[in-house]
């Protein structure tokens, strides 16, 4: 059966995290200089696009040279946040400096087509089907020698957040996901859904096509920019901010990527035989029992389910948590203290 988090713990905690963040970072006007960053935030905690992590390490784990952001003390409890498509590790631009000044270990990093992140051999598919990125992780933290922590994510990050919470609970300690429960299988993606649902996946039957995969390649950007503006209709983003994220798009893997995922999920693409059995777990859609706080803002223009839909998959600790003022897709950088909040609130009863 789920069960709330404690109210007067989490508005303990609220007060508490947030005191600390003010305290040691100066919310207002020192978040940037916290990350190593020369901008403060403005008023609503959320920095100039100019802002940028700055010490982007590499190393070496599974298939990949992972770019990555560590940040906060090396003895902290690690915390694992995953960006989305088509985003970047500066979505936990203003999360990770909270979360650091807290006591915690903050590790963001570039998926698989992203950044800096490349492929030690040209030999390896450039595959982007759903376990390839639950096996990145776990290699990752792996190579970190991570043996436990918290993860969180949004879009495709939230999906791979989900699925190692869902798979190995007693390393993957607590999870905070926005749009919930994303696990997904090919079978599942037979089913045809609602015309008007349909149609908010235009993207992906345009990738299913050469003519789609072309213009995505040659139109990167702009395709970028048309699906933050639709998934976030309210959030009135910079140019700035958009070419910091943009950079990462630049990856040379990133278009192969980001069109075999779509694809995969149509059936369109088959499974690489290294994920078969990984797939095949996720494809019983699992329960996640570890304690989980999900999230949705409420002008979220991109395709996401009904948070009734999922509520039983979290059988542990679990909270839903909505959001308004206007709060879309890329929720972290768009409410950077409500989804550090959420993931301290989680990281506690750890």
């Amino acid at each position: 059966m789920n069960q709330p988090f404690n109210q007067q713990r989490r508005t303990f905690f609220n007060a508490a995290a947030l005191g600390i963040a003010a305290t040691q970072l100066g919310l207002a006007s020192g978040i940037a200089n916290a990350a190593g960053m020369g901008t403060s935030a403005n008023a609503a905690g959320i920095s100039a696009g100019t802002n940028t992590f700055t010490d982007i390490r590499q190393i070496r784990s599974g298939l990949l040279n992972v770019g990555y952001v560590d940040m906060g003390p090396a003895n902290g409890y690690p915390i694992v946040l995953f960006h989305g498509w088509p985003y970047d590790i500066h979505a936990f631009i203003d999360v990770a400096p909270i979360l650091a000044s807290a006591g915690y270990r903050v590790i963001i990093p570039h998926l698989r087509g992203y950044g800096t992140t490349t492929f030690l051999s040209a030999d390896t598919p450039r595959n982007g089907q759903q376990a390839s990125f639950t096996a990145d992780a776990v290699d990752f933290l792996d190579a970190l020698k991570i043996d436990k922590a918290v993860v969180a994510g949004f879009d495709w990050g939230a999906r791979i957040a989900t699925t190692l919470a869902a798979l190995w609970p007693q390393r993957f300690t607590g999870l905070v996901s926005v749009s919930g429960y994303l696990i997904g299988s090919q079978e599942v993606n037979r089913k045809p859904l609602s015309p008007k649902a349909e149609l908010q996946w235009w993207y992906q039957y345009y990738f299913a096509t050469p003519r789609g995969e072309l213009g995505y390649r040659e139109n990167t950007h702009a395709f970028a920019r048309l699906i933050w503006e639709l998934a976030s209709p309210q959030w009135k983003f910079d140019d700035a901010t958009f070419a910091r994220s943009a950079r990462s798009l630049d990856n040379p893997d990133h278009v192969a990527i980001s069109i075999t995922n779509y694809r995969w999920r149509l059936g369109l693409a088959p499974s690489e035989p290294r994920y078969e059995s990984l797939e095949r777990r996720l494809a019983q859609f699992p329960t996640v029992s570890v304690p989980t706080i999900t999230m949705e803002g409420d002008a979220n223009g991109a395709p996401h389910p009904d948070p009734s839909a999922y509520a039983k998959k979290f059988t542990g600790r679990y909270e839903h948590r909505n959001l308004d003022g206007g709060i879309g897709h890329n929720l972290p950088q768009e409410a950077p203290r409500a989804f550090a909040q959420a993931v301290l609130d989680v990281a506690r009863q750890v």
